[in-house]
């Protein structure tokens, strides 16, 4: 049995179950905001305490996602002042929304969960004892929800982290620990925007519009709309990514460099509104000629917002939904009202998932209904890099993870 030190090095595993006091961390400091390739910055850190509901992770792997970048550019908001203004008294962020590891400790309350546990973990969590949860609320909607490793300090960019016992999942053996650690924040997102909003539903031959479709959370979309089986129109940006969205299950594709009228939409009926909506309207009709049939989409699956949305609702179906979780491109959404309340469209915001839509998605992943699409796994020290290329839209489609302390890449079972 090796010996217990209070420090390990990276990829070094402690005997089962023993918690150093120090950890290695990539960190966030105010006096490095910015670029996330200069942001990120390797400090040896105290690992966190346990609470009694809680479960500490020692972390094979974490996803990389947007989360990280704003965090390091401190927009749109600088989450350690954030924090700070309540009391925090940390001047620092460690980030990490969605990662997989060995669960290392638990509190003494915790039931379900047990020291050796291989689990993925989820970003969302939020205080049981809420008074809107007693009251039905969605947890997800409930004023204490906070993400992980974003408006929480702590993630898992560190080799040891404490997470609240209902946001693990037990991982499928068929997973990596790279791939279980970078699926959470896009198939989640995308299931519950698909799935999640009745009547606005997919169905079995529905049309459905994919903003992104080679990103994280379109090539979720892509893969979950084949399932369900409608038909997903993915929107991308070059050839490549075209066929790879084709491999995935799309009934087709659109390439936005064909089309000038993005951004924000002109003041209704004053100049360049009529220009800009024959942009829409031919871009409309891009979307008929791919799908073969001239029917508009059941559901817009949004997420880049302020140079997409005027278009979104637009073509959307009469009746149909619009459902956002993000807004890459920009927060100010102009829409045509008419268009929404005349059409009776549904413009719905979705926030990440339920906690049986996380486990609905890990057992589609179980079954290899779904391909997790890890695209490029980086080394702990390249945190700020792989930021860096997410932030400059120079990521490969798919998916990315960082390894933290899994000793091999591809690893399917932690040998402990």
């Amino acid at each position: 049995m090796p010996a217990k030190k209070d420090l390990y090095e990276l990829g070094e595993i402690p005997p089962l179950g023993h918690v150093p006091e120090k950890m290695y961390a990539s960190v966030l400091r105010p006096c490095r905001y910015g670029a996330p390739a200069t942001a990120y910055e390797m400090e040896v850190m105290d690992v966190p305490e346990l609470g009694p509901r809680q479960v500490m992770i020692n972390v094979m792997a974490a996803g990389v996602n947007y989360n990280g970048v704003w965090t390091s550019l401190a927009k749109p908001i600088d989450m350690i002042a954030a924090r700070q203004k309540y009391g925090d008294p940390h001047d620092f962020h460690i980030g990490g929304s969605e990662g997989s590891g060995v669960v290392w400790a638990v509190g003494s309350e915790v039931k379900d969960l047990q020291v050796g546990d291989h689990v993925m973990v989820s970003p969302c969590h939020w205080d049981e004892h809420a008074y809107d949860i007693r009251m039905g609320i969605d947890p997800i909607a409930s004023k204490s929800t906070k993400v992980w490793g974003f408006e929480d300090n702590f993630g898992c960019f560190a080799q040891f982290s404490v997470v609240d016992d209902f946001q693990c999942f037990r991982k499928p053996e068929n997973l990596t620990f790279e791939q279980a650690a970078s699926v959470f924040v896009s198939f989640a997102t995308a299931y519950r925007q698909l799935t999640g909003w009745a009547p606005h539903v997919v169905r079995p031959g529905d049309p459905i519009l994919i903003w992104g479709g080679a990103g994280g959370l379109g090539t979720a979309a892509i893969q979950i709309v084949r399932e369900f089986g409608g038909r997903g129109i993915a929107v991308v940006s070059s050839p490549e990514k075209a066929d790879f969205c084709m491999s995935l299950g799309a009934a087709g594709t659109i390439d936005r460099r064909d089309f000038n009228h993005w951004g924000r939409m002109p003041e209704v009926g004053g100049e360049g509104f009529d220009e800009w909506q024959r942009g829409v309207r031919d871009f409309g009709k891009a979307f008929w000629e791919v799908l073969g049939a001239k029917q508009n989409p059941w559901i817009v699956f949004e997420h880049s917002g302020q140079d997409t949305m005027p278009t979104s609702i637009f073509i959307c179906e009469n009746g149909g939904m619009i459902v956002t979780c993000g807004a890459t491109s920009g927060y100010n959404l102009d829409i045509d009202a008419r268009v929404l309340w005349m059409r009776l469209k549904r413009l719905q915001g979705s926030h990440f998932a339920s906690l049986r839509q996380c486990q609905e998605v890990v057992n589609l992943l179980g079954q290899e209904r779904l391909d997790p699409l890890l695209a490029k796994t980086w080394d702990f020290p390249e945190i700020g890099q792989a930021h860096q290329v997410m932030h400059d839209n120079a990521h490969p489609p798919g998916n990315m993870a960082v390894v933290v302390n899994a000793p091999e890449r591809a690893l399917k079972q932690l040998k402990v």
